[in-house]
């Protein structure tokens, strides 16, 4: 592969570069590509362009692919990296290969379906001294992640909010419409499920953010992901896990149906575009 003198701020070009020197060198298109990693050209085109963080199967894919060794393997292992918070890859390196992503939101919208604007707007708030290209790095970090969301055997996510969600003006009132729109949009599509947990479904079984992974791997167990004041731990301890999926389920008992939700999401809108 090409070497690069230097490391690009953005992990993703850097990635997306050396895919295209690759099919360059060897004479191939993106569609010869896509067919060979059974991916659809979009996805290609937005993993070359520096848009989208590839699979780890996408990455596996290439090496077979370019006969390369397991070079864009150990490459997107490290791109996975730039943008992220060193406690957080564990967590990251699960999501990308999970069956199941279970979500509770308690307060703010979870990071694999916020908008640029609404993350921008969260990381502006939390880090009021990082300069606009760190920011911006940050930014593109999270999006990355809704490549999981593009695989060929993309994951079920079901994700319960609490309607604080709804409520909290997190970037201004235009920030807030964008958001919740693209929520809408995420919500009607079948691979993901959106409930919205009311404020007068009164106590909710937990407090705390967290999420739930299954696989399809019988050799990995179930996990747990939580984080306190700047930290982050993915949890195995089958009783954890145990009473983390009893909460999750008794939170999905109490939340309105998924279609109310999406009715609940449409007044939010309404409110905001007013």
């Amino acid at each position: 592969m090409s070497e690069q003198k230097s490391e690009p701020v953005n992990g993703l070009e850097w990635f997306g570069r050396e895919v295209e020197a690759a099919l360059a060198h060897r004479g191939a298109t993106q569609r010869e590509l896509a067919d060979a990693t059974g991916y659809k050209e979009p996805y290609v085109s937005k993993v070359k362009s520096g848009k989208a963080l590839p699979s780890s199967v996408f990455a596996e894919g290439c090496d077979q692919f370019f006969n390369t060794s397991g070079y864009f393997a150990r490459l997107l292992e490290r791109v996975s990296k730039h943008g992220h918070p060193e406690w957080f890859v564990p967590y990251l390196r699960l999501e990308a290969k999970a069956a199941q992503v279970l979500d509770f939101s308690p307060f703010l919208v979870m990071g694999l379906l916020q908008t640029p604007e609404y993350a921008e707007a969260l990381f502006r708030a939390a880090h009021p001294r990082y300069d606009a290209d760190l920011i911006k790095e940050k930014v593109s970090a999270r999006l990355a992640r809704r490549s999981v969301l593009e695989r060929p055997d993309a994951p079920l996510l079901w994700v319960v909010l609490d309607e604080s969600c709804l409520k909290r003006q997190v970037g201004g009132r235009a920030v807030m419409v964008g958001q919740l729109e693209h929520l809408l949009v995420m919500a009607q599509t079948p691979d993901i499920t959106v409930q919205v947990l009311p404020y007068d479904s009164g106590a909710p079984a937990c407090a705390e953010a967290f999420t739930l992974l299954t696989f399809d791997d019988v050799d990995q167990a179930p996990v747990l992901y939580a984080e306190t004041q700047g930290l982050g731990r993915v949890i195995d301890s089958a009783s954890v896990v145990a009473t983390g999926t009893d909460r999750y389920d008794r939170l999905r008992a109490d939340a309105l149906s998924p279609e109310k939700s999406r009715t609940a999401l449409c007044a939010a809108i309404k409110e905001y575009d007013g």
